[in-house]
């Protein structure tokens, strides 16, 4: 049997009855269309039977033809699954994540609900055209949010990217053929001008001021590490001795509290110590066992971040003169970063410091720190051609 075919239902008794109650119907007054004569039949890779009926055998051939197409190069999607409600999918998707952490899920979980769902949880996955994402991503930029102001770039990036992974979802699980959330412009993100680069001196002042915490600032000043990381660090994972950190696992905020998981982009390292920080660090390892933390408040709980700012680490940037310029904890990570581009550190080891899923991010943040070395690339090549001309002049051309 062919896999797609049209049926004439002239003689099909449900197509009669059906066509004497539309005539009967349009006596009385009615303009409702006239039941289908033609049928296009065929059977979906499931094996399962299809249907759709046509008025005029031209379209129904039409049909049969994009059927048949579909169906041999693989791109076929059942007309039915299309009309899958979004908030179907949504929940779908959101439910299958799996490699997320659950601070990621819960992120998704709020956007899902805050602004993705409620635009387009009642429509159908299929009846979503690229023009309506376009216009929602008008919407978010000119509307103010669930908070009262206006979204941020990233915000709405974030939003955008929600929506976009559950219409993927919708294409992988042959919904939809394409993804309309993908090709859209949005909006730049705003200037990053917020980089503060403290000297040597100023992070020596800073940690001076901090007192007992003043080693937690010199390993986030220098090492580079996340306030999350730093809190959830245990003593058996500082190697004094080879002057490493070993990072692995980090503190997050979510519903109840806060919560030991993964580090970010699940990117576990070692992160190198100052041999100048050995000693300063030794006391705080020496006291404690290998699964306390390394920086714990007076019981060894960890340092909750909305207490410890306010209390101890704002009155040090006040006390070290180092007010006004925006510095805060997760901020040292841009100083680490410069001290150690400074002093000659590589792309890749300060990726491994920071903890950045590639290099083309560390670039992106901090390449305009490297030094220029582009005279001395080319005196490096210049010595190098004057080396080749020298031995050519030397040597007696050959056959002489």
């Amino acid at each position: 049997m062919a896999r797609v075919w049209i049926e004439d239902r002239a003689n099909h008794a449900d197509y009669q009855a059906a066509l004497e109650k539309w005539q009967a119907a349009k006596r009385e007054g009615s303009k409702r269309q006239p039941p289908g004569r033609w049928r296009v039949r065929w059977y979906g890779p499931d094996g399962k039977p299809k249907a759709k009926t046509f008025g005029t055998l031209p379209p129904a051939e039409a049909e049969k033809n994009a059927i048949t197409a579909r169906l041999d190069k693989g791109s076929y999607r059942d007309p039915q699954s299309g009309k899958a409600a979004f908030s179907v999918v949504a929940e779908e998707w959101h439910g299958s994540l799996r490699k997320q952490a659950e601070r990621t899920r819960n992120d998704y979980r709020e956007l899902l609900d805050l602004y993705v769902i409620p635009k387009w949880g009642t429509w159908q996955v299929a009846a979503i055209r690229w023009e309506d994402v376009s216009g929602w991503i008008t919407e978010l930029c000119r509307q103010p949010g669930k908070r009262g102001g206006l979204l941020s770039p990233a915000r709405i990036a974030k939003t955008h990217l929600v929506f976009s992974m559950v219409m993927k979802h919708a294409v992988r699980t042959g919904r939809i053929a394409v993804n309309p959330a993908v090709g859209h412009d949005l909006p730049p993100p705003e200037d990053d001008d917020e980089h503060v680069y403290l000297t040597h001196e100023q992070l020596e002042a800073l940690a001076d001021a901090a007192g007992e915490h003043r080693p937690l600032l010199l390993v986030l000043g220098y090492c580079g590490i996340r306030w999350g990381e730093a809190t959830a660090l245990e003593v058996g994972r500082v190697q004094l001795e080879a002057r490493r950190l070993r990072i692995v696992q980090a503190h997050s905020r979510v519903k109840g509290g806060m919560k030991v998981g993964p580090v970010k982009n699940r990117e576990k390292r070692s992160v190198p110590l100052l041999a100048s920080m050995v000693e300063e660090l030794r006391p705080l390892v020496g006291k404690r066992g290998q699964r306390e933390l390394l920086f714990a408040g007076p019981e060894g709980e960890h340092l909750r971040y909305s207490t410890w700012r306010p209390a101890v680490f704002d009155p040090a940037v006040k006390a070290a003169g180092l007010d006004g310029l925006g510095v805060t904890p997760h901020k040292l990570r841009h100083t680490a970063a410069s001290l150690a581009i400074a002093a000659g550190a590589d792309v890749k080891v300060v990726q491994q410091m920071l903890g950045h899923k590639s290099a083309a991010m560390t670039l992106d943040v901090y390449g305009h720190l490297w030094p220029d070395r582009l005279d001395e690339v080319a005196d490096a090549l210049d010595a190098g051609r004057k080396s080749a001309l020298a031995k050519l002049t030397a040597e007696p051309p050959p056959g002489s």
